[in-house]
């Protein structure tokens, strides 16, 4: 066993000036790191490993002088066969990590989602379920649902809570509709028409929000800008690629910002739409001209939603 152990201590102590010379020319093939670097290489193979290789021969020397033949030849190997296994080793040790970050992101966005609920029952909003839409909702109550789905898939249960707003505006303009005007009146079509070009307005913002979200939901921001603060000796490109991660979800954040903006118009003009309606007094002869009057904002706005459609 000595003899073994001497002669793998031969083997490792040669094999590190070849790969020393390797990990000079490209870190990358001898050092099982994310970013090596020459100075890695050189810890590891003029100080670290040969340090061990005379631990072990000094250690084998109780046993004489006798080193084996496969003694040599595993130590020539070692290194070769380290590589892999340690680069496998850090992959799966950065795998759990991710995973066990990505589940602490998940169950903080489910508090939030839970907070923001609880806050929107009691500031009076309606809560969709994406899984289970109202009995008898139209194709822009499932719409809605999807996207609020979509929006959580994408870990923004803030941005979903503007779903469920646009959800309470559109169903409490409809309830005063109806309550202010008859199904098959001319003023209730045109003025049920117009909330719902509204409201599928904010569904296009709320889908265009999700597919934006989804695509920056990667990022860890935290641990991105912590690299940059910890790594001083981070390379150019690294750090220029890093920096380029931070941009786009600053960029990211901007066009939320700007369609939640819109969406927020859009509930303003239903909030108007509503206030109008209701201050309707449909005993009078002329309350369908006094509607028509109340549903101006909303013909604004539908316009004004069509260019902003264009110009994007």
């Amino acid at each position: 066993m000595l003899g073994f152990l001497q002669g793998f201590a031969y083997g490792l102590f040669i094999s590190c000036l070849p790969w020393l010379i390797i990990g000079l020319i490209e870190p990358r093939m001898a050092v099982p790191l994310e970013n090596p670097t020459r100075w890695h290489v050189m810890l590891r193979y003029w100080l670290i490993l040969p340090f061990i290789a005379f631990i072990l021969w000094v250690t084998s020397l109780f046993g004489g002088f006798g080193p084996t033949l496969g003694g040599w030849v595993a130590g020539l190997l070692a290194i070769f066969v380290a590589i892999p296994a340690e680069r496998s080793w850090r992959g799966w040790l950065r795998r759990r990590a991710e995973r066990r970050q990505e589940a602490e992101q998940e169950a903080a966005a489910q508090r939030e989602r839970a907070a923001l609920e609880h806050k929107a029952r009691e500031a009076g909003l309606a809560i969709l379920d994406p899984e289970q839409p109202p009995v008898g909702a139209d194709e822009l109550v499932r719409a809605l649902c999807d996207t609020k789905g979509a929006l959580l898939k994408a870990r923004r249960p803030d941005l979903a809570g503007q779903v469920d707003r646009i959800y309470t505006r559109y169903a409490h303009v409809n309830e005063v509709l109806e309550g202010k005007f008859d199904e098959r009146e001319l003023t209730f079509e045109r003025s049920l028409k117009l909330v719902r070009e509204v409201s599928w307005t904010a569904v296009d913002n709320l889908n265009t929000m999700a597919s934006v979200a989804r695509g920056v939901r990667g990022v860890d921001v935290n641990h991105v800008r912590g690299r940059l603060d910890r790594e001083s000796h981070m390379s150019d490109e690294e750090r220029r690629a890093l920096e380029r991660r931070l941009e786009l979800v600053q960029e990211t954040e901007t066009r939320l910002r700007d369609l939640g903006a819109r969406n927020e118009a859009a509930i303003t003009a239903l909030d108007d739409a509503a206030v109008a309606v209701s201050a309707v007094n449909t005993d009078r002869p002329r309350a369908s001209v006094a509607a028509e009057q109340a549903m101006e904002d909303l013909r604004q706005f539908v316009e004004k939603a069509h260019h902003y459609g264009r110009k994007g």
